[in-house]
């Protein structure tokens, strides 16, 4: 922003001094545009990701959910050939890869859902209506009000 000129012991005319008014407000205007256009942007590039974040972070949990199925059922299959048949017990192991797989499908399962969570809290974080304000406006027009208010005193 342009610092404001002093013209205290200016003698211009009154039509002088009301056309600098007016430019000065109009080129004050125009700053405070560009400003806001530029952090609307940033903020419109926020939600963007945010939702974004939140999508990667839905189908990382959704991923999550199927492989962690996936490794109940092992562990389920694995539990109930122990259960009611112990020949059918060694066939299951060898094919459930004597248990390995379903620890495999619970550590992958977890992974993804901690990807997914970790995901989804960043993207809600994103789209908070208090992180979406835009300040360094709010703050440069606080500071604009303040010194119009110091200059006409």
């Amino acid at each position: 922003m342009s610092q404001p000129t002093d013209h205290s012991n200016d003698a211009r005319s009154l039509p002088d001094l009301v056309r600098t008014l007016v430019d000065e407000v109009r080129a004050l205007f125009q700053t405070e545009g560009r400003l806001i256009r530029s952090e609307i942007n940033d903020k419109v590039t926020q939600v963007q990701v945010g939702g974004g974040e939140i999508a990667a972070g839905a189908m990382c949990l959704l991923v999550a959910l199927f492989v962690l199925s996936q490794a109940l059922v092992a562990a389920i299959t694995k539990l109930l050939a122990v259960l009611f048949d112990s020949e059918a017990a060694t066939s299951a192991e060898a094919a459930a890869g004597s248990g390995w797989a379903a620890w495999a499908a619970l550590i992958v399962g977890v992974l993804f859902a901690v990807i997914g969570v970790v995901l989804l809290n960043r993207g809600r974080t994103n789209l908070q209506a208090k992180n979406l304000v835009p300040e360094r406006t709010a703050d440069q027009v606080s500071r604009d009000a303040k010194l119009v208010k110091e200059q006409t005193r």
